[in-house]
Order: structure tokens, then C-alpha cells, then sequence
């Protein structure tokens, strides 16, 4: 089973990725994917496309989402897998966490126009397919059009981060809610990318504690930004929690995702594979 191609979190337009859920699907199929969800942020209205499109593909298919939460004053990001796309709860939970974007965009582009970057609302909108759902990578495609910086990857260097130009917080679901509103709807909890939130070691630790003690089940191991050294330690970290593992691409466009759908390395073999424990809900 760990050698299974799944690729379990990407995204579409629906959220802030550049390819429709459709075209993610033959992208994914075309590289072999076995597998797949799509886990856009915050949002599940390309599920059903999704699902669809797997099965003109031949691929099995769970259904997903990128939840974003704010733990010890930073954010993180949950996957949820295989639950109902339908669940009231869970659509009206996702609902409330996608409120705040509006504001906080709007506050982002006044602070960038103070910096002389002008209309970057109005610039980051032609990037959004949802706009609810207007974030950072939308300003960064912006800044990347205007001629701001070359590539997105110096955007988050010099703007939009913490302490720099651009930067907003905002106060996302709290981590019992999220992980309640995905197992409620029948689906299992995932830590995303655990390497990038840079806690601690005892953040780090309460993260884990407090996510297995609301139901949380899974921890992406193999990831789009995880190197080899990382993969192995949060291989140890899902054995010593007793947490299924993950694999996802984290992809979102051809030009901006250093890892393409389905080309990761496959899970080590001594751990428990989060389709193993959903094969009842693979479509």
C-alpha cells in the first residue's frame, strides 16, 4: 500500500491554484496518479467536479480540503480527507473561515500602496477564480505581472510575510473546530507540510498532542516542500504519535509548484498509509 502513486493535496481555481479541477485530474492522471484529492483552501465547491473528473481518468479519489487554523499564534493548515461534501456542518464551518479574506486583502493592498505599489486589490482580483477565497499567492501573482519581482518565490521574500511590507494576520478556525467538522462529516484530520510552521520544539509537540486529542488522525510526511531529512523525521513523528501518513504534491501551477502531481518520493513502508484506514470512502 505505501507504494500506492496517491497525490492528496493540490489546488484548483477554486481556490488559489491556476488549473480547473478538471484539467488537475488529466494533469495528475498523465503522471500516473493512482489516487488523488483535490484540497483546495478553506473551500470544497470543486468536490463533485473533481470526483468526475477522476473517474474519466480512471483514478480512485478521496475528497479533500486545506482548512486553515490559527495555532500558537501562527497559521496551520489541515487536510481533510474522504468526508461528505455535503455535510451542512462542515460547509457552514468552511463558510465562516473563508469571511475574513475580504477584509484582510484590503487592508494588504493599503499597506502596499503605501510602499507605492498601487491597485494591488484590483490586480490580485484578475487572479481570483473564487473571490471569497482572494490570498497572498493572488497579490504575489500580481506583484510577479507588474514586473514587482520576477517570481513568487521573491514576493514572499520581500513582501507579504511577517514584518514585511504587505503583511496581514488573520485569525483562522481554531484547531478542535477544524478537526471536529471533518471527522463529524465522516473524514479523517491531516497535519499539512508539518516542516514549514518553524515552531518549537515544544509548540511543535502541543501541535501533535492537542490535534491527536480532538481526532486527528494523519500527518503528511511526504510532501512538495518537505526534503528527504524531513520526511524521515516526521516518518518517526507519525510512529511515535501512532499517525497514519500522508503524501501530497501541495501542487498549485505549472510555473510556480517545484513538485508536479504525482511525482513524489512514495511513503516509507513501516508506516500506515491514510488510505489504508479511508479505503470505505475512496470513490
Amino acid at each position: 500500500m505505501s507504494i500506492l502513486n496517491a497525490d492528496l493535496h493540490c489546488h484548483s481555481v477554486v481556490s488559489d491554484g491556476t488549473m480547473t479541477p478538471e484539467d488537475l485530474a488529466a494533469r495528475a492522471a498523465a503522471n500516473g496518479v493512482e489516487l488523488w484529492a483535490l484540497t483546495d483552501h478553506d473551500e470544497i465547491g470543486g468536490q463533485h467536479r473533481a470526483a468526475a473528473a477522476a473517474r474519466q481518468h480512471g483514478m480512485k479519489y478521496l475528497t479533500g480540503t486545506e482548512i486553515s487554523v490559527t495555532f500558537a499564534g501562527a497559521t496551520v493548515h489541515i487536510v481533510g480527507l474522504g468526508f461528505d461534501p455535503d455535510d451542512a456542518a462542515m460547509r457552514q464551518g468552511l463558510a465562516d473561515t473563508r469571511g475574513g479574506r475580504g477584509a484582510r486583502a484590503m487592508e494588504m493592498a493599503d499597506q502596499l500602496a503605501k510602499v507605492g505599489i498601487k491597485d494591488a486589490y484590483e490586480g490580485a482580483l484578475r487572479y481570483v477564480g473564487n473571490p471569497e477565497l482572494v490570498s497572498r499567492t493572488h497579490f504575489a501573482r500580481f506583484l510577479v505581472e507588474t514586473g514587482v519581482c520576477k517570481e513568487t518565490s521573491e514576493v514572499f521574500r520581500k513582501y507579504l510575510t511577517e514584518g514585511k511590507p504587505g503583511y496581514v494576520p488573520h485569525r483562522w478556525a481554531s484547531l478542535g473546530p477544524a478537526v471536529q467538522w471533518i471527522t463529524e462529516a465522516g473524514g479523517m484530520a491531516v497535519i499539512a507540510h508539518p516542516a514549514r510552521y518553524k515552531f518549537t520544539a515544544n509548540e511543535e509537540y502541543a501541535l501533535f498532542t492537542e490535534f491527536k486529542a480532538h481526532g486527528g488522525r494523519g500527518v503528511e510526511v511526504v510532501t512538495g516542500s518537505h526534503t528527504a531529512a524531513e520526511a524521515v523525521k516526521y516518518a518517526e513523528t507519525a510512529r511515535e504519535f501512532g499517525l497514519a501518513a500522508s503524501r501530497g504534491s501541495d501542487f498549485h501551477s505549472p510555473d510556480e509548484s517545484h513538485t508536479d502531481l504525482g511525482l513524489l518520493p512514495y511513503l516509507p513502508g513501516e508506516l500506515t498509509p491514510v488510505w489504508e484506514l479511508l479505503a470505505d470512502r475512496v470513490r
